[in-house]
C-alpha cells in the first residue's frame, strides 16, 4: 500500500501568538531563491499593509538562483551574495562549511504548473528537486520546507514521459522520505494569511527522522477566510492597491513609473489570458510569472464606460508586488518585465513569515 503523506489533521500555530528570541540564531540556507519572498518571510521585520511582522531568529547563510535579475534584486535588498552557478553545477565541497538548520527550496513549478505544458517529471526542470535532495543529504538540516505549485498533485508524466496512475508529488514525497525524513504536505492559499490574492502553493515540511514525526511538525494556523469561519475576512485587491492607483511616477513608491506597467493591448470581444481586469472587492487572481506583458488589467479605469478598454491600465510592478505582499522598502532593480517574472516566482513573503513562525515552534519542540 502506498505511504500516505497527507495528514488529515496537522498541528497549527497563530503565528502572532509565537514567541521568538531573536539573538538565538537559527541557520537557513535558501534554494532556487529567487527575489527572495521565501527569505524575506523567515528573516521578517517588514512591514506591509500597516501591519509590522516582527523579525525572526533564521539567518540566510546561503542562497543560489540562476535568473540573474532575481538574484540583482535579492542582492540589492538583502545585502547578501547569491549564488548564480546552477544547482546542479554545485559541489557539496564548495558550499559554506557552517552547521544548517534549515533547507528552503522552491523547486521549479513550470513543468508541473497548469498553464505549462505539463512534462511533468520528464521535464529537466521537474526533476531538479533531486538536487535540493542532494544538498539536504550532504548538511543533514534538522527540517527542510520545499514549495511548488497546487498543480502538481496532478502532474501524472513520470521521468520517462509516460502517464501513470501516482502523481509527480507522490513521487517526489517518497524521494524526500529516502533521504531519511518524516515528510508530509498540506496546500496553503495565501490569501489565508493575509495576502491581497488567492494563491495555492504546496508545502511540503520535512522533520529528520532521528527527530521527530510528521506529528511534531506545525503548519500556520488559517487567520483569514471568505466567510465568517475565522476572526479575520480576506484582504481585497482593494486593500492592496487602491492607494497606487494615482500615484504613477510618484518617487514614494518605486517600481511604480510610466516604465513600470506594461503596455500590451486589450482586445475587446476575445477571450484570452490578461484580457481583462481584476475584481475590486476580492483577492486578486494568482500573479503570473510568464505572461509576456498580458498581466491583468487594474480593476479601475479612465473611462465612464467600464467596457471600454482604452480606459484600462495593466498593473504596475508595485501593484503585483503589493499583491504578492512585498513590502515597498522591497525595490526590484530590474526592467520591468524580468521584474514582473521574479514576483509572479515568489512566494508571498508573508505567507512565509506565517510559515517561518510554524516551523520555528516546531523546532522549538523537537527532541534532540
Amino acid at each position: 500500500m502506498p505511504k500516505t503523506y497527507y495528514y488529515d489533521k496537522p498541528n497549527t500555530i497563530n503565528a502572532f501568538a509565537e514567541k521568538v528570541d531573536t539573538s538565538k540564531k537559527i541557520n537557513v540556507l535558501s534554494l532556487f531563491s529567487g527575489c527572495g519572498g521565501m527569505d524575506l518571510g523567515f528573516e521578517g521585520g517588514f512591514d506591509y499593509l500597516g501591519q509590522h511582522y516582527d523579525k525572526n531568529p533564521f539567518d540566510i547563510v546561503f542562497s543560489n538562483d540562476i535568473f540573474k535579475e532575481a538574484a540583482d534584486s535579492y542582492e540589492a535588498n538583502f545585502r547578501k551574495q547569491v549564488e548564480r552557478r546552477s544547482i546542479i553545477d554545485l559541489d557539496e565541497n564548495e558550499l559554506p562549511d557552517v552547521t544548517v538548520d534549515i533547507v528552503l527550496g522552491g523547486f521549479p513549478c513550470q513543468s508541473f504548473s497548469l498553464a505549462g505544458k505539463r512534462k511533468g517529471l520528464s521535464d529537466a526542470r521537474g526533476q531538479l528537486y533531486l538536487q535540493m535532495i542532494r544538498v539536504i543529504k550532504h548538511y543533514k538540516p534538522k527540517m527542510f520546507i520545499a514549495e511548488n505549485v497546487d498543480g502538481i498533485r496532478n502532474s501524472r508524466k513520470n521521468i520517462a514521459g509516460e502517464d501513470v496512475d501516482r502523481s509527480a508529488l507522490d513521487t517526489i514525497l517518497d524521494d524526500f522520505n529516502s533521504a531519511e525524513y518524516n515528510v508530509q504536505y498540506h496546500v496553503l492559499n495565501s490569501a489565508d494569511y493575509g495576502v491581497p490574492q488567492t494563491r495555492r502553493r504546496v508545502i511540503i515540511m520535512g522533520i529528520r527522522k532521528d527527530l521527530g514525526t510528521i506529528e511534531d511538525e506545525f503548519y500556520p494556523e488559517k487567520l483569514y477566510s471568505s466567510d465568517n469561519s475565522t476572526p479575520l475576512k480576506w484582504r481585497t485587491a482593494y486593500d492592496g492597491i487602491e492607494d497606487l492607483w494615482d500615484e504613477i511616477n510618484n518617487p514614494k513608491f518605486p517600481n511604480h513609473t510610466i516604465k513600470d506597467y506594461s503596455k500590451a493591448k486589450f482586445y475587446p470581444g476575445k477571450k484570452m489570458q490578461g484580457n481583462n481586469r481584476i475584481s475590486k472587492d476580492k483577492p486578486a487572481p494568482t500573479i503570473r510569472s510568464e505572461h509576456h506583458g498580458n498581466i491583468e488589467g487594474h480593476y479601475n479605469t479612465t473611462k465612464a464606460d467600464e467596457n471600454d478598454m482604452t480606459g484600462w491600465r495593466r498593473l504596475s510592478v508595485r501593484e503585483c508586488a503589493r499583491l504578492q505582499s512585498f513590502p515597498d522598502s522591497y525595490v526590484f532593480v530590474s526592467a520591468a518585465s524580468s521584474a514582473y517574472k521574479a514576483i509572479g516566482n515568489a512566494v508571498p513573503p508573508v505567507m512565509a513569515w506565517h510559515i517561518a513562525r510554524a516551523v520555528h515552534h516546531t523546532l522549538e519542540n523537537l527532541k534532540e
